[in-house]
């Protein structure tokens, strides 16, 4: 039923667990999949133009290395498990729509994500990156989430 899967995390321990628990469903299924992560863009309001500057390219410099380790020790994983994997990253504020845009445009058959399972105003204040591919995804979404 389930042949390709995206997988996206943000290299969290419960994405990392969200992540190995994909792995090893797509093993069981013989199904490939796609890591994919979102870099959020810098945003900072700062007055010194230099200082902004210095710190932006601190932080795409910072991350883009964190996106590369995520990716490369999930890939790892993957290989060592037998399952056919890509990776993949973007950088954007709009993490949901990107999840769900990765799995469209890779024909993803299901997404594998983690929720932290955060409710009432937790949720209404922080949003919940899961409830939203939930509520939008035409894509069957499979949520890990820890008691």
């Amino acid at each position: 039923m389930f042949r390709n899967i995206l997988i996206p995390t943000d290299g969290s321990p419960l994405a990392t667990l969200a992540v190995d628990a994909g792995i090893a469903f797509a093993k069981e299924i013989g199904a490939k999949i796609t890591v994919f992560t979102v870099i959020e863009p810098f945003h900072l309001v700062s007055i010194d133009a230099e200082q902004l500057a210095k710190t932006r390219e601190q932080y795409e410099a910072l991350s883009d290395v964190h996106a590369a380790e995520i990716l490369s020790a999930t890939r790892a994983k993957a290989e060592t498990a037998g399952v056919p994997c890509r990776t993949d990253q973007t950088r954007t504020h709009d993490i949901y729509r990107a999840i769900i845009g990765k799995a469209e445009e890779i024909g993803a058959d299901l997404i594998v994500m983690s929720s932290h399972g955060r409710g009432g105003f937790g949720a209404l204040v922080i949003g919940s990156v899961a409830a939203k591919v939930l509520t939008h995804s035409t894509i069957p979404v499979l949520v890990y989430r820890q008691k």
